[in-house]
């Protein structure tokens, strides 16, 4: 078992580190104003029906659901991670910007808009798989808690400010026009990363190997794996429902609860309270509970968030409708967080870093292919049965979340401590849960084989690589 431990030097005096947070939480806050005001643009602008919407957001996932597996194979294969991550922020705000510039000239579509979600979501999609590795390089293994919490923390502060900036913006501007806040973040960001002088190391590519059997190999090291199979069957799970509702959910504030756009983002970014939360409390826990336990909790609170939402209902006032949205928000950014966090950690110490793209565009593919089909079974139960209806259903699958979690091993809790008594250095400990491959084991090829004899020594197993 590997041992994450906390380190002497904060991240706050690593000047790369810096440099890399600082322009990802400015493209995290411009990220926050288009979520709410692309749908908006579709709604108020151009009239978007529920299943129009529920086609635009699953347009901007689809990528993940078409072209994950092909992009950690084609991650894998460069030898350098930072250029990627700069071509692809680049690329996001050229894309962007057609947004504004089609309004300006009166010629804004439905198809459009629907290009312009799929062809950046085709970004974040490359820009996400190689994010993980290249993590690796400026923080040391032993910090990759803390340097994933700072970095979602800032995603938790944006949501708290973001779609309270973009409801202001969309008052004020029009939602078009909002979008190009979300274009100039992402030329800063790519300037952040630019300006980074640490060396990448140029990685040592193996022989390439026919396309089919690289695209299995990180489905096989998900499959394999029990506690990987169960992080990615409850973020699938959970990912399609929370799709399914948030298809229908702008529509539904909009034209049932007569909410305006400032007060929808109100919510959202209230809700985002509990995200902030989360990045603090997701450390401690996986110090102290493990960071098996630590997922599993999260999991536990995802299904009260669904369940919330359809709450708000016709008829209140409005104060109690932005309360019960807000509620909903904060239960499932507390939860996402305290699995995010964790995951993320695990996923970046444990995966071998040569398969780590094909690992990363695998579970990519298996938890956010889920997204855009519970955005079409949103907007098509919604055209079927009725916006109400429609999250009541989705909030009570959600309950199928917990048996992946419940029903597996993240909930015995593996621990270094030969005796169960504390330790001196209890507070630094992190017990990583998910089962290493050997340093010197083939991914692929007999996958049965390569299982059974390269299985690593569980206790006290260091991780591989460490510096």
């Amino acid at each position: 078992m590997g041992e994450l431990r906390s380190a002497a030097l904060s991240l706050w005096r690593q000047r790369n580190f810096v440099r890399l947070w600082a322009g990802q939480t400015v493209s995290v806050f411009g990220s926050q104003v288009t979520t709410l005001a692309l749908p908006l643009a579709a709604v108020l602008v151009l009239h978007a029906t529920a299943f129009q919407m529920g086609l635009l957001s699953a347009a901007g996932m689809a990528p993940w659901f078409l072209f994950a597996l092909l992009a950690g194979v084609w991650v894998d294969r460069q030898p350098r991670r930072r250029w990627i991550l700069v071509a692809a922020d680049l690329g996001r705000a050229a894309i962007l910007l057609s947004v504004p510039l089609a309004a300006f000239s009166h010629a804004l579509s439905l198809g459009q808009l629907f290009a312009v979600a799929f062809a950046a979501g085709c970004l974040t999609l490359v820009f996400n798989v190689a994010w993980g590795s290249y993590l690796n390089v400026l923080v040391p293994r032993e910090q990759l808690v803390e340097g994933n919490a700072k970095l979602m923390g800032s995603y938790a502060l944006a949501q708290i400010a973001g779609p309270s900036l973009a409801g202001v913006l969309v008052q004020a501007f029009t939602a078009p026009a909002a979008v190009l806040c979300d274009a100039a973040s992402f030329l800063v960001s790519a300037g952040c990363l630019g300006s980074i002088r640490a060396s990448e190391p140029e990685r040592r590519l193996a022989q390439p190997r026919p396309l089919r059997r690289e695209l299995g190999a990180g489905l096989r090291y998900v499959r394999d794996d029990p506690l990987q199979r169960a992080i990615a069957g409850s973020a699938a799970t959970l990912n399609f429902f929370g799709a399914a509702i948030y298809a229908v959910l702008v529509v539904y504030a909009v034209r049932q609860l007569r909410l305006s756009s400032g007060l929808i983002g109100l919510a959202f970014a209230g809700g985002a309270v509990g995200a902030l939360l989360g990045t603090q409390l997701a450390p401690p826990l996986a110090r102290r509970l493990g960071a098996g336990r630590a997922i599993l909790l999260a999991t536990v609170g995802f299904p009260p968030a669904l369940a919330i939402v359809p709450l708000a209902s016709p008829g209140q006032p409005a104060w109690l409708e932005v309360a019960i949205l807000t509620a909903a928000e904060a239960v499932g950014g507390l939860a996402v967080m305290l699995f995010d966090v964790n995951v993320a950690a695990v996923r970046q110490a444990e995966t071998p870093e040569r398969l780590y793209g094909r690992a990363a565009g695998a579970m990519s593919f298996l938890t956010q292919s889920a997204k855009p089909l519970g955005s079409l079974a949103g907007g098509g139960l919604a055209a079927a049965v009725g916006l109400h209806a429609t999250l009541g259903l989705c909030a009570a699958g959600g309950l199928l979340v917990i048996p992946w979690t419940v029903l597996s091993p993240l909930r015995d809790r593996r621990d270094d401590r030969g005796d169960g008594g504390a330790d001196e250095h209890d507070d630094e400990r992190l017990p990583v849960d998910l089962p290493q491959l050997a340093d010197g084991c083939e991914e692929d090829g007999e996958h049965e084989q390569e299982r059974a004899g390269c299985r690593p020594d569980r206790t006290h197993q260091p991780v591989p690589g460490s510096r």
